[in-house]
């Protein structure tokens, strides 16, 4: 009598099984006994048991259980003996394990035996049920049966959650036959007849049909030029052998890589991991004048080594090598896969060539539409790994991490040039290094050219009216310039696109930008209110210029009433006086260093009506710029240079400073 804690093994067996595992397991088992016994026609009967509840509309009702019957040795003392046995290795010689009916329990309530068999005293039936606490076998009962012929019926009863997920007969078909495809596609054996019939025999599908007759049309095998691999072991080299094969009318499934062990399909990944090409199905054309359509199918590559055999798992869920690079075991899961895939690869030839030019041409598509900085590396990045038809940030991860990559071993070359060479031996290699460096700076000059014009069309944009026939806030117009409430902790030159008014600007130190500046001895304004000025300078010396700027929403003209406390002009000169009184101080506390000739300049951006000209000319005495877009005014007093400039002149003159770079990139 066994003593085992049944509970817990089957609670134990983790993933890599499905619901699928017990009943190809049981399959399997069939299919030994018949082996040993050498019946004249082996054969081997799955009888699928469906809910009696009636299904709406009449709908197929699911399935709820199996009966496998076979015409084996059936459970002789000895086969009996084993089943009770954890870890037997009565069936070792066939690959058995020994543990592959503790699978039965984990998707199905029960399992039922009821066999025949012949002892010396002739023929007996042996039925029991497996045990779900500590004995494997239960409710054990031995009959004389006479009459009765020799095999078994195996019930797996009731699959758990109250369902198994397939129902129609030519798709549990289907999956079996993949998961058996071994037994049938081996010239050297003959397999038993295996069929799947509902209960009441009203349909009747022979498995091994899907190779030698009217099922053939369904998988198809593929021929091979190359049909193996070796990798080595610590025991050596090990040999593994592919075979390829069509499977037509896929439905949802995937191309996949599956790795046999004793003639059972254990694993299986999808081989689009390892060649991106394979995600989508594959078409055949018409072969001739009686087929409709063209026919879809996938490929599916199945492995079988030796060392596969020798290293499956216990619940046939896997094996005991590890899936990634490990040192105790050269040879892992991953590589048996990637090198399958490879050959799946070679054997799909101009449908996959194909697809990989299809690919590369969105790639490029997307560097010269989207992303011209990459050109340099889009001529010589490998693209294997990239998904099949990927999104832009897809591919913008693969430029961004073999730019990485270019620049660390650019790196690592440049030190050990310098830490190796010799004065006299220091031209060896470096013209090829220093173009090098010099495309990767292109490369980062083509990428802030691009982003320049990503920018002025966004400001151009933010300039025009929204669909409520209003104009964007200050707010719009002020963030895409530089951002609200930020200093020199907070904004690097990187951040802010003061270029847009002058290019000096683009290096300055940022100081406020809609904050208080005072040392705290202000109150922080209003964040909408965007009146309050803003302050760009470079290294804090006297000498060096600082620059106050002041915004207004484009279409308001109101600050030119002579009401106004808003008027812009003012606030800049108030500004300025207040530096030159050192009312203000730097981020870091520090007084703002000003003499008697720091230059100051002041820029009013705003919306040139007619009313505000009008006001600049006869109340603030500025004079008109040539292309009548801004105006301008010096006040000799305070050392300070004024322009008031319209949005669209701001806009205008970015443009025509960066348009020959534009031009340059193709992207005007």
């Amino acid at each position: 009598m066994s003593n085992v804690n049944i509970r817990r093994a089957v609670e134990n067996i983790r993933s890599g099984t499905t619901v699928y595992t017990p009943l190809v397991e049981t399959v399997v088992n069939a299919i030994q006994a018949i082996e040993v016994a050498k019946p004249d026609k082996g054969k081997v009967e799955i009888i699928v048991l469906r809910s009696k509840q009636d299904e709406l509309e009449g709908a197929r009702p699911p399935v709820e259980s199996f009966i496998v019957s076979d015409n084996g040795i059936g459970f002789t003392d000895k086969n009996r003996d084993s089943f009770d046995t954890l870890y037997s290795d009565h069936k070792i010689d066939q690959g058995g394990k020994g543990f592959g009916r503790f699978t039965c329990l984990k998707y199905f309530e029960d399992m039922i035996i009821e066999s025949v068999f012949e002892d010396e005293d002739g023929h007996k039936k042996r039925s029991f049920k497996m045990g779900k606490q500590t004995d494997i076998i239960v409710n054990e009962k031995i009959e004389a049966e006479p009459s009765a012929e020799i095999g078994s019926k195996v019930t797996l009863s009731k699959a758990k959650k109250n369902r198994f997920p397939d129902k129609q007969l030519t798709t549990i078909a289907r999956s079996l036959v993949e998961r058996l495809l071994p037994y049938f596609i081996d010239a050297d054996y003959n397999c038993p007849t295996i069929a799947l019939v509902e209960e009441d025999g009203s349909d009747r599908i022979v498995l091994n049909n899907f190779f030698n007759n009217e099922l053939s049309a369904l998988i198809q095998e593929i021929p091979l030029s190359v049909a193996t691999f070796s990798l080595e072991s610590q025991q050596g080299e090990q040999a593994f052998q592919v075979r390829l094969f069509k499977i037509y009318s896929p439905k949802n499934q995937r191309s996949k890589v599956s790795l046999v062990a004793d003639r059972r399909e254990v694993t299986d990944i999808a081989i689009h991991n390892y060649v991106p090409e394979f995600i989508a199905e594959f078409f055949d054309e018409k072969r001739n004048a009686d087929d409709d359509r063209d026919r879809n199918y996938i490929v599916k590559a199945y492995v079988f080594s030796q060392y596969l055999d020798e290293n499956v798992s216990l619940a046939r869920g896997g094996f005991e090598f590890p899936s990634g690079d490990d040192l105790l075991h050269p040879i892992s899961q991953t590589e048996i896969e990637s090198s399958a895939a490879n050959i799946a690869r070679e054997a799909l030839g101009e449908r996959i060539t194909a697809r990989q030019e299809k690919k590369r041409a969105h790639v490029q598509e997307y560097v010269e539409t989207m992303a011209p900085w990459h050109r340099t590396i889009a001529e010589e990045i490998d693209l294997s790994a990239m998904p099949y038809n990927p999104t832009p940030e897809q591919i913008e991860t693969v430029f961004q991490k073999e730019k990485f990559n270019q620049e660390v071993t650019l790196r690592r070359e440049i030190d050990q040039i310098l830490s190796e060479a010799s004065p006299e031996d220091l031209n060896d290699g470096l013209a090829s290094i220093v173009d090098r460096i010099s495309r990767t700076s292109r490369n980062d000059l083509i990428h802030y050219i691009a982003l320049r014009k990503n920018v002025l069309d966004l400001f151009s944009r933010s300039l025009e009216l929204n669909e409520e026939g209003k104009y964007p806030s200050e707010a719009t117009v002020h963030d895409i310039i530089f951002p609200r409430r930020g200093d020199s902790n907070a904004t690097r030159f990187e951040d802010h696109n003061l270029w847009m008014i002058d290019e000096r600007l683009n290096f300055t130190n940022f100081v406020s930008s809609d904050t208080p500046i005072a040392g705290g001895t202000t109150d922080r304004p209003d964040v909408l209110a965007f009146d309050n000025p803003v302050l760009f300078r470079g290294d804090n010396e006297a000498s060096n210029p600082i620059t106050v700027f002041e915004f207004k929403k484009p279409g308001r003209d109101d600050f030119a009433n002579p009401s106004s406390k808003d008027d812009p002009v003012q606030q800049i000169l108030r500004y300025t006086i207040g530096i030159r009184k050192g009312k203000f101080k730097t981020p870091k506390g520090r007084e703002i260093l000003v003499s008697e000739n720091t230059p100051f300049y002041g820029y009013v951006m705003c919306e040139l009506s007619a009313k505000v000209k009008e006001w600049l000319h006869a109340e603030k005495e500025f004079t008109p710029m040539p292309d009548g877009l801004g105006w301008f005014r010096w006040f000799g007093n305070n050392n300070l240079y004024m322009e008031v400039l319209s949005w669209d002149k701001v806009l205008r003159d970015a443009k025509m400073r960066n348009r020959v770079f534009f031009h340059k990139l193709g992207i005007e």
